[in-house]
């Protein structure tokens, strides 16, 4: 079994910005791989399909960012499924827009999600794919950058960017994930 999670901020106010780019990559691979996500539980919405022998399972955590872990945890325990099989989407604000960095495992980083995700999960042993949202100008708090909307600029190379992502998604279903790496990155 595989879980693929896409951090970001329920609620329709939420649903553009830049911290929400994770909900995006897992809307393009609920469409890629004709998932539905239409299990809510565990303070996520969630959906699952079989795919090459494998139950591929997209979460969407429902607790806002910084709790993120809560939904991942009850999932993976009732599930059984291996850290070593999940992949964590989110938002950086170290690589530009339209750029994604797949890594194996890792710190948090200064990410308020990743840091629950830490917590829950207790190691840092999970793959993660961070798509680029860039940095704000001086003097623009990182709150409230990251809970901005992209401007028309950007929104082409961020649409590419969750193409990408959600297609590093779907390649990690079928090969190692050091060789999705070498590919993506």
């Amino acid at each position: 079994m595989k879980l693929i999670v896409g951090l970001g901020n329920p609620g329709k106010k939420y649903e553009d910005t830049r911290h929400n780019v994770g909900f995006h990559v897992i809307d393009q691979c609920a469409k890629n791989l004709n998932i539905t996500l239409n299990q809510e539980k565990w303070k996520g919405l969630f959906g699952y399909e079989t795919i090459g022998g494998e139950k591929v399972f997209l979460l969407k955590p429902l607790t806002y960012m910084n709790l993120s872990g809560e939904a991942v945890r009850p999932l993976i325990d009732f599930y059984k499924i291996e850290i070593d099989n999940v992949l964590v989407v989110y938002d950086d604000l170290d690589l530009p827009p339209g750029k994604i960095r797949l890594r194996q495992k890792g710190g948090h980083g200064g990410h308020n999600g990743i840091k629950s995700m830490l917590a829950h999960l207790g190691t840092e042993n999970f793959k993660r794919i961070r798509v680029g949202i860039g940095r704000p100008e001086p003097g623009i708090a990182v709150a409230n950058y990251v809970l901005s909307t992209f401007p028309p600029s950007e929104k082409q190379d961020v649409h590419e960017s969750v193409q990408h992502a959600a297609n590093a998604c779907e390649s990690w279903l079928s090969k190692d994930f050091l060789n999705v790496m070498n590919s993506f990155n």
